[in-house]
Protein backbone atom coordinates (compact mmCIF):
# COMPACT_ATOMS: atom_id res chain seq x y z
CA UNK A 1 0.00 0.00 0.00
CA UNK A 2 1.57 3.31 -0.74
CA UNK A 3 0.47 6.91 0.85
CA UNK A 4 -2.11 7.36 -1.31
CA UNK A 5 -4.14 4.57 -1.20
CA UNK A 6 -3.42 4.46 2.81
CA UNK A 7 -5.22 8.15 2.92
CA UNK A 8 -8.26 7.17 0.73
CA UNK A 9 -8.86 4.32 3.23
CA UNK A 10 -9.40 6.99 5.91
CA UNK A 11 -12.71 7.54 4.48
CA UNK A 12 -13.40 3.33 5.45
CA UNK A 13 -15.00 2.64 8.56
CA UNK A 14 -12.24 0.29 9.94
CA UNK A 15 -8.43 0.66 9.25
CA UNK A 16 -6.82 -1.61 6.59
CA UNK A 17 -5.50 -5.36 7.59
CA UNK A 18 -2.68 -6.25 8.57
CA UNK A 19 -1.51 -3.05 9.40
CA UNK A 20 0.81 -2.21 12.56
CA UNK A 21 -0.22 -0.49 15.82
CA UNK A 22 2.01 2.56 14.23
CA UNK A 23 0.03 2.59 11.27
CA UNK A 24 -3.25 1.53 12.76
CA UNK A 25 -2.75 4.72 15.51
CA UNK A 26 -2.02 7.11 11.98
CA UNK A 27 -4.92 5.92 10.41
CA UNK A 28 -7.11 6.84 13.73
CA UNK A 29 -5.42 10.12 14.08
CA UNK A 30 -6.02 11.02 10.67
CA UNK A 31 -9.65 10.04 11.30
CA UNK A 32 -9.76 12.30 14.47
CA UNK A 33 -9.64 9.81 16.92
CA UNK A 34 -6.48 10.84 18.76
CA UNK A 35 -7.34 8.87 22.48
CA UNK A 36 -7.23 5.61 19.65
CA UNK A 37 -4.10 6.65 18.04
CA UNK A 38 -2.24 7.49 21.71
CA UNK A 39 -3.86 4.05 22.78
CA UNK A 40 -2.23 1.47 20.38
CA UNK A 41 1.13 3.93 19.90
CA UNK A 42 1.46 3.24 23.95
CA UNK A 43 1.23 -0.36 22.92
CA UNK A 44 3.93 -0.34 19.85
CA UNK A 45 6.80 -0.32 22.85
CA UNK A 46 9.92 0.62 20.06
CA UNK A 47 11.19 3.25 18.12
CA UNK A 48 8.64 3.02 14.94
CA UNK A 49 5.85 3.64 18.27
CA UNK A 50 7.95 6.55 20.13
CA UNK A 51 7.84 8.45 17.03
CA UNK A 52 4.38 8.37 16.21
CA UNK A 53 3.55 8.78 19.91
CA UNK A 54 5.56 11.76 19.34
CA UNK A 55 3.78 13.29 16.55
CA UNK A 56 0.94 12.64 18.59
CA UNK A 57 1.78 15.21 21.77
CA UNK A 58 2.29 17.89 19.29
CA UNK A 59 -1.28 17.17 17.68
CA UNK A 60 -1.71 17.71 21.25
CA UNK A 61 0.00 20.91 21.84
CA UNK A 62 2.21 19.38 24.54
CA UNK A 63 5.81 19.76 23.01
CA UNK A 64 7.70 19.00 26.05
CA UNK A 65 6.04 15.50 26.32
CA UNK A 66 6.56 15.25 22.48
CA UNK A 67 10.72 16.18 23.12
CA UNK A 68 10.69 12.90 25.33
CA UNK A 69 9.26 10.88 22.34
CA UNK A 70 11.31 12.05 20.00
CA UNK A 71 14.42 11.24 21.78
CA UNK A 72 13.04 7.74 22.68
CA UNK A 73 12.21 7.39 19.07
CA UNK A 74 15.84 8.78 17.97
CA UNK A 75 14.51 10.82 16.08
CA UNK A 76 14.72 15.41 15.77
CA UNK A 77 11.98 16.89 17.44
CA UNK A 78 9.66 17.98 14.06
CA UNK A 79 9.65 21.42 13.16
CA UNK A 80 7.23 20.71 10.06
CA UNK A 81 3.30 21.19 9.78
CA UNK A 82 1.63 18.57 11.59
CA UNK A 83 0.20 16.95 8.06
CA UNK A 84 3.46 16.88 6.80
CA UNK A 85 4.67 15.39 9.56
CA UNK A 86 2.15 13.02 9.43
CA UNK A 87 2.88 12.05 5.94
CA UNK A 88 6.35 11.91 6.35
CA UNK A 89 5.74 9.21 9.47
CA UNK A 90 3.21 7.21 6.73
CA UNK A 91 5.13 7.46 3.96
CA UNK A 92 8.35 5.72 5.99
CA UNK A 93 6.07 3.50 7.66
CA UNK A 94 4.22 1.99 4.71
CA UNK A 95 8.33 1.60 2.82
Amino acid sequence: MDITAFKRSVADDNPPDRLGLALQALWHDAKGNWDEAHKLAQDQKDETGAWVHAYLHRVEGDLRNAGYWYRNANKPECTATLQEEWDQITDALLR
